[in-house]
């Protein structure tokens, strides 16, 4: 008797290790495998606002793009066990959430150096909003329409790269590993939108004007969902990463930028006002 109890103990232990390596086997996986593997799990994902299918690096691990989306212990648990259904239906695989912390507040609290990217994104994304009507309004026998679109890509190269992308690139990510996928997606985002700025202005020099407004709207596509991206997963995440004296030292450089661009802010800002008089558009609070 006291064998056969033994040997059942034994199973029961080699079963929930068993269990444990299953359930450490797909969070060590990356999500585009697993979706590849699995396309019913994309829904799943995307009902949490993890949009990882159209990403173009994706191998970001399952167990970390549930940390950096900021689930709660209970929604980190209900995904994962959906998760788990699809890949072993015929096995019950539990699995404990990483982290134990619940979020106090679905609304997002930014520290004062990252506010002043958020605060940023907002001039960005009121000239994004412009691109439909400039793109409809581009008539190469019109100087005046051709130099809004110049306008706009100064204001992309001059505001949106050198001066808010450069915070990022050159400020911020240097307090993390570099070569963390989420990373390298936002620094791929910002290469993407290089290259289409330049093949802008390139059909501008040719009068191309359908290459001109297909990489307009590409662009605009590209910068809608980064921001999102930005502002809803990446900048929280970072920021619960930062200790309060990096969160410091952060603004002081951030503020030594601003002081090095002087008026920039200013001079874009009225810019895309005076694009958005051109254009009859009432000047909106975008948050």
């Amino acid at each position: 008797m006291k064998e056969s109890m033994k040997k059942k103990t034994e199973n029961m232990k080699t079963s929930l290790h068993a269990t444990e390596d299953i359930a450490e086997k797909f969070l060590n996986k990356s999500v585009k495998e697993i979706i590849k593997q699995y396309p019913e799990i994309e829904k799943s994902l995307d009902e949490y606002n993890i949009g990882c299918a159209p990403c173009s690096v994706g191998t970001c691990l399952l167990k970390d793009i549930v940390e950096i989306h900021n689930l709660s212990a209970d929604e980190e648990q209900e995904l994962l066990a959906r998760i788990a259904k699809v890949i072993y239906p015929n096995r019950a695989i539990k699995i404990s959430p990483t982290k134990r912390k619940k979020r106090s507040s679905k609304e997002i609290k930014y520290s004062p150096p990252v506010k002043k990217l958020v605060d940023e994104h907002v001039l960005i994304k009121r000239w994004v909003a412009l691109i439909p009507q400039v793109s409809n309004a581009l008539d190469f026998s019109s100087k005046e329409n051709k130099q809004v679109i110049l306008d706009g890509m100064d204001f992309t190269r001059s505001y949106a790269d050198k001066y808010h992308h450069a915070k990022e690139e050159d400020i911020l990510f240097k307090y993390f590993d570099e070569n963390l996928d989420i990373l390298k997606v936002i620094r791929e985002d910002h290469e993407k939108a290089r290259m289409y700025v330049g093949a802008i202005l390139d059909a501008l020099k040719r009068e191309d004007k359908d290459t001109v407004v297909e990489n307009l709207s590409i662009y605009r596509e590209l910068l809608t969902e980064h921001i999102k991206k930005e502002d809803e997963v990446l900048y929280p995440w970072l920021d619960r990463n930062l200790s309060v004296t990096q969160i410091g030292t952060l603004f002081s450089k951030f503020n030594d930028v601003d002081q090095q661009f002087g008026n920039a802010p200013e001079k874009y800002e009225k810019l895309i006002k005076s694009i958005e008089k051109k254009f009859k558009i009432k000047e909106e609070v975008i948050k």
